[in-house]
């Protein structure tokens, strides 16, 4: 299912010297993309337990049901009429920003900046795919809701929440800084 992903090797990401004497206007930036990164951080834990639960067969689909009902991805679901919904349309538009003008903005500043923002469009590439195959998934349980199926998903969850969480960070750590450094964000 996730063999013919080139996944990337975490030790081969390019690094940038780290920014010092930055003023609390200009880690603001930072802090800001590290704010959305962390709304997402809440919703794949949130799915997690949610997943071990089900596996463990320690909650039963009507407790699932009510549990899920209030998160955010299952009422943009049902405002918006696909799995996705606004969720996965936040976070194209989040890459999308960053790929359209964050990053060539940062890429211009120096060499390690452009060899930084040019490995995280390719995670964002990674990423991407990873949505789409966890979207077919997640239709496909719902459509035959098989001990299978269930393991697909978790499967490409799983990919998923380690690709994701690490690109995160390593957004925050290369580039937060030097937002507002560069007074790009």
């Amino acid at each position: 299912m996730l063999l013919d992903i080139a996944f990337m090797d975490d030790a081969t990401r390019p690094t940038v010297p780290k920014l010092e004497g930055l003023t609390p206007r200009q880690r603001a930036a930072g802090e800001h993309l590290k704010e959305i990164h962390d709304h997402l951080r809440d919703n794949m834990r949130a799915i997690r337990g949610l997943m071990e639960r089900a596996a463990a067969g320690t909650a039963t689909v009507e407790e699932i049901a009510a549990e899920t009902a209030g998160m955010e991805m299952v009422d943009n679901f049902r405002r918006f009429g696909n799995l996705c919904g606004r969720t996965c349309q936040v976070i194209n538009t989040h890459h999308s920003i960053e790929d359209a003008h964050l990053f060539p903005a940062l890429a211009a500043q120096s060499d390690g900046y452009r060899r930084v923002t040019e490995r995280l469009q390719a995670e964002h590439e990674i990423v991407h795919e990873l949505l789409v195959r966890q979207i077919a998934a997640l239709n496909t349980l719902v459509a035959a809701p098989t001990a299978d199926n269930f393991a697909d998903a978790r499967t490409v969850y799983e990919a998923l929440e380690r690709v994701l969480a690490s690109h995160l960070g390593y957004e925050e750590e290369q580039i937060g800084d030097a937002l507002g450094y560069f007074d790009i964000f």
